[in-house]
């Protein structure tokens, strides 16, 4: 796709994002019941509405594209292995925050062509932020629906750094990593929202030791990318989806500034 194509499709799945946000709040706004998944993370009604009208608005607009979602991610690697471009959503990043009644979850949406994400929006359902990004096209955030959207701009490594960490998970292997950077402070941030504050400039680096999965991510790391910044393994190599059958990303650092070689400073 050229990034005429890009810029339109990601204009609609800006919508769809909105809309998926509008149809999570409603189920917030409630007393919601919490079911657990297999691997026992949290289930709302909340993320089966928003995977309802994320699916169904991109069955529309792209009818010949694939979907995969976290709702609906048991689609056999067979199958997945013959994609070439399909869409990789998570209709709710960070339903924990969302049980905990924070504010700090997403709605995620992916285009992936030939396993990188070249069309990524992050929507902030109570908030109401939303970035999107298209490869070729930059990155933006934009504050509120009827606010003008910013170009993005990743900013130079800042002293102390300033690095956002999930209010969920952390160690003693992280702060050894990132003691080696210098003096830095965390920030405490849910879902796809640290990679955002990264790409607006607000924040230099996120350390994800542990697995996510593809859709926890791709949307995330395309905003940053065109930002001007990246996410890579600990090789400095980019994540990619759809890759093997796993759908698990390994450790991995999300970066601000392009300038340093973070991989080696935390190799």
């Amino acid at each position: 796709m050229n990034s005429l194509e890009l810029e339109r499709l990601c204009r609609d799945a800006c919508l769809l994002a909105r809309e998926a946000g509008e149809a999570i709040l409603e189920v917030y706004q409630s007393e919601f019941a919490v079911e657990h998944k297999e691997d026992r993370s949290p289930l709302t009604a909340a993320d089966i509405a928003s995977h309802r009208a994320i699916v169904s608005g991109l069955n529309r607009l792209t009818p010949a594209l694939p979907v995969l979602s976290e709702e609906s991610a048991e689609i056999p690697y067979s199958e997945r292995v013959r994609w070439t471009r399909y869409w990789l959503v998570d209709p709710l990043d960070g339903t924990r925050e969302f049980v905990k009644r924070n504010g700090e979850f997403t709605v995620n949406i992916a285009l992936i062509e030939q396993q990188r994400p070249v069309l990524g929006v992050v929507q902030a359902p109570v908030s109401g932020e939303l970035w999107f990004a298209w490869a070729g096209g930059g990155a933006f955030g934009q504050a509120s629906p009827q606010a003008v959207a910013r170009r993005l701009h990743t900013r130079p490594r800042a002293m102390p750094l300033i690095v956002p960490g999930s209010r969920s998970h952390g160690s003693e292997r992280e702060a050894e990593l990132l003691s080696r950077l210098g003096p830095y402070e965390k920030l405490p941030l849910g879902s796809s929202l640290k990679f955002c504050r990264i790409a607006a400039g607000e924040a230099d680096l996120y350390l994800r030791l542990g697995p996510t999965s593809e859709w926890d991510t791709a949307a995330a790391q395309c905003v940053l990318e065109q930002a001007g910044g990246g996410v890579i393994d600990f090789a400095g190599l980019p994540l990619r989806c759809n890759a093997r059958e796993s759908l698990l990303n390994g450790d991995f650092i999300a970066y601000g500034d392009p300038a340093t070689d973070w991989a080696r400073l935390l190799r």
